[in-house]
C-alpha cells in the first residue's frame, strides 16, 4: 500500500519489467489519476485507487475480455462489503453503478509490443468514501455517487482491496478455466438497461438503439433503425 501515487497505473508500467509475476498496486492517494480517454480521475482522500498487473498470455481480443472480469469482481467486492446487491448494475463497457450512480470505474492498458500484450494494467476507481462534484464529470454522464453515501457503509481501502483481490482471483480463474462464456452470462445478469434505448459515442459518432447484449467478443449490441449493430468501444449515455 502506498502512500501517495501519480498514477497506479504509471507505478504499474514503471514496475512491469521487474516484476516477476501478477501484483497489485494500491494508493492511498493518486495525484494524476487516469480514467478513459485520458480523462481526469479524482481520488479524494479516503478512496479507492488500485491495479492490478497481469502478465496475459491471450492474444489481445482475448486479454480485452478481463474488464467484464474486473467488472464482476468489483460488484462482488461491494456485494461483500455491504452484504446486499440490491441498486449494483454494470454498465457497458466499464463502470459499476450503485442506485443509478456511477460509484467505480475500471481502465485496462496493456503495456508491451504493438501485436501483443506483455503486460496488461487493470486499474480500479472506487468512489468508497467521497464522490466527485456533478461539474467535474462530462454533461450527460451517470452522476457519480459513493458507497458511503448510498448505503452508510464504511470500508477503508485496505479492506476494499481484501475484498477485491479475492473476488478477482475466482473470476480470472473461472475465466481461464472456461472461457468468456460463464462470464459474459454472469455479466448479462447484472447489466444496466438491458433491452432499453441507449446512446453509444465514439468521438463524433452517435448510435442509438435498444441494448440487446453484449456478444461473444465483448461488443455492445444494438438494434437500431438501420440494423443490428456490434460496437467494440463507445461511451454509453442513458
Amino acid at each position: 500500500m502506498l502512500a501517495e501515487v501519480d498514477s497506479t497505473n504509471a507505478e504499474a508500467a514503471r514496475l512491469a519489467g521487474s516484476l516477476p509475476g501478477p501484483e497489485w498496486i494500491c494508493a492511498l492517494r493518486q495525484t494524476a489519476g487516469r480514467g478513459r480517454r485520458g480523462r481526469a480521475w479524482a481520488n479524494p482522500q479516503g478512496n479507492f485507487s488500485a491495479t492490478l498487473l497481469l502478465m496475459p498470455r491471450e492474444a489481445p481480443q482475448v486479454v480485452a475480455l478481463r474488464s467484464f472480469v474486473s467488472a464482476l469482481a468489483l460488484y462482488d467486492a461491494f456485494a461483500l462489503a455491504t452484504g446486499r446487491i440490491e441498486g449494483l448494475a454494470l454498465k457497458w463497457p466499464n463502470d459499476v453503478l450503485l442506485n443509478g450512480g456511477k460509484v467505480a470505474g475500471i481502465l485496462l492498458e496493456s503495456l508491451g509490443p504493438r501485436r501483443g500484450v506483455a503486460h496488461l494494467a487493470i486499474g480500479f476507481g472506487v468512489n468508497l468514501a467521497v464522490a466527485p462534484g456533478a461539474g467535474e464529470v462530462e454533461p450527460g454522464a451517470v452522476p457519480p455517487v459513493s458507497l458511503l453515501s448510498e448505503t452508510g457503509v464504511s470500508v477503508a481501502p485496505e479492506a476494499f482491496l481484501d475484498l477485491l483481490a479475492g473476488a478477482y482471483a475466482e473470476h480470472e480463474a473461472r475465466f481461464v478455466t472456461y472461457g468468456f462464456a460463464p462470464l459474459r452470462e454472469a455479466w448479462l445478469a447484472r447489466a444496466a438497461r438491458l433491452g432499453e434505448v441507449i446512446t453509444a459515442r465514439t468521438g463524433t459518432t452517435e448510435t442509438v438503439g435498444r441494448f440487446e447484449t453484449v456478444d461473444e467478443a465483448g461488443n455492445l449490441i444494438l438494434a437500431t433503425r438501420a440494423g443490428r449493430q456490434a460496437i467494440a468501444a463507445a461511451d454509453v449515455f442513458f
